[in-house]
């Protein structure tokens, strides 16, 4: 009877813990992050341990198999379910993450590669040659150029080319913009068509260097017609308060920020607008240049997606993953292109830089680059208007009177945006 007990229980617990342990072994092969060599050599000996106590529990639980009649079938159900679950549960992670499709591994390693403060959640799995080889594979080449503002007529009257024309100018005269809604890898974006770029303004949190405003807050106090996310911000472990926006900020041809708060490498540049109301992408200006060219509301953010009307060459997913994304873009007649895509309710899907671009080629754009993506993401209008078009939720932490029409996801997967530090505001 003894022999009995001691096989069955040797047979569950090595079948409990053997493939979590291999899981670990294979992460501890692919990964010089996670697991160091004293603690790999370990795990593998535990393997080891745990598979011959394995073969040793299933030899003694043959020789005494009535031990089966020691249990009810219920039980018997419910443990064999779970064992079978648990055992696919694991090889089927360990498949995800080191299978031939390669999907998810580049998801994984471009997205944390460029949240600059969750990398090590592709370091934990990946070894430093194949996030290397990943991210060499997944990049925007940006053309280095900045913007020629005289490709940008505003007194330019384009004829509709494509169906992509025609759902841009064909409204009535004098509509101060127009939503298109689409569908971007299964996830719900917006498109906003500004016509005139004179009304479209940058909107500063009015608690610089401390706390960030909700876009919806800033929306409101700017009475504007609607709103998106800015540039970036200092986010420290994500938990930022979205008071300190990096790099280069201009309001009002007003000097905000001039790197006091940080810059981050992630391309682009300055993101803006000058006097002549033309979306301006700059490299390599300082915020005193921008001034003297005239910039009178900018960013600074990136990568840029098209410049002069010539895309960046984008290999794989740029480099960035799949999330919620914001962009800005300008047509050769002026109109503003203001564009926001959600994720899903995992943040596991939304757009890439490439998807970015080729919805801003489609629709005309002639200048277009990233905005701040992620939580940030959101889109935001006069609340009547919201609920009624677009069945907006309005969250408790939006203005009273304005609320988001796109559905934000946080990292704590809660269908929430978060305070940033400016946004693009268009104005009455």
């Amino acid at each position: 009877m003894k022999n009995k007990n001691i096989g069955f229980k040797l047979v569950i617990i090595s079948l409990l813990l053997l493939p979590c342990m291999q899981v670990l072994f294979i992460i501890g092969f692919n990964s010089n992050y996670l697991i160091r060599f004293p603690f790999f050599l370990f795990i593998t000996l535990l393997n080891i341990i745990l598979i011959v106590s394995l073969i040793l529990g299933l030899i003694l639980y043959i020789k005494n198999s009535d031990i089966k009649t020691r249990l009810k079938k219920w039980v018997r159900i419910v443990l064999y379910s779970f064992m079978f679950i648990y055992i696919i549960g694991s090889n089927f992670f360990v498949v995800l993450l080191y299978g031939p499709r390669e999907n998810f591994r580049n998801w994984l390693i471009t997205t944390a590669m460029q949240t600059m403060n969750h990398q090590y959640l592709c370091k934990w799995f990946y070894s430093e040659k194949t996030i290397k080889e990943v991210l060499d594979n997944n990049y925007v080449l940006e053309s280095g150029e900045s913007t020629d503002p005289s490709l940008v007529d505003k007194n330019k009257h384009e004829t509709y080319k494509n169906e992509y024309e025609k759902e841009i100018l064909d409204v009535e005269k004098g509509t101060p913009y127009k939503i298109i809604e689409l569908k971007v890898n299964g996830c719900k974006g917006y498109l906003a068509a500004i016509y005139d770029p004179s009304k479209v303004k940058l909107a500063v949190t009015k608690r610089l260097g401390v706390y960030g405003q909700y876009v919806s807050r800033m929306a409101s106090d700017n009475n504007a017609l609607l709103a998106i996310n800015g540039g970036g911000f200092s986010d420290p472990e994500n938990s930022g308060t979205g008071g300190f926006p990096t790099g280069i900020t201009i309001s009002d041809g007003k000097i905000i920020t001039n790197g006091e708060y940080g810059t981050r490498n992630q391309g682009g540049g300055i993101i803006g607008f000058n006097k002549d109301d033309v979306l301006v992408l700059l490299k390599n200006t300082t915020a005193a240049e921008a001034i003297n060219m005239g910039i009178r509301d900018a960013v600074s953010w990136g990568p840029f997606l098209i410049v002069n009307g010539k895309p960046s060459f984008i290999k794989g997913n740029g480099g960035w993953g799949y999330a919620a994304r914001s962009a800005i873009g300008q047509r050769a007649d002026g109109i503003v292109l203001l564009l926001v895509i959600d994720s899903n309710s995992i943040r596991t899907k939304g757009a890439d830089m490439v998807d970015l671009t080729e919805i801003m080629q489609n629709y005309g754009a002639v200048n277009a680059a990233n905005l701040d993506g992620g939580t940030s993401s959101v889109m935001v209008m006069p609340k009547e208007i919201a609920q009624s078009k677009y069945n907006a939720p309005c969250k408790d932490y939006d203005d009273k009177t304005y609320c988001a029409i796109n559905d934000p996801v946080d990292s704590t997967l809660s269908h929430q945006t978060r305070p940033i530090a400016d946004a693009w505001v268009v104005l009455e």
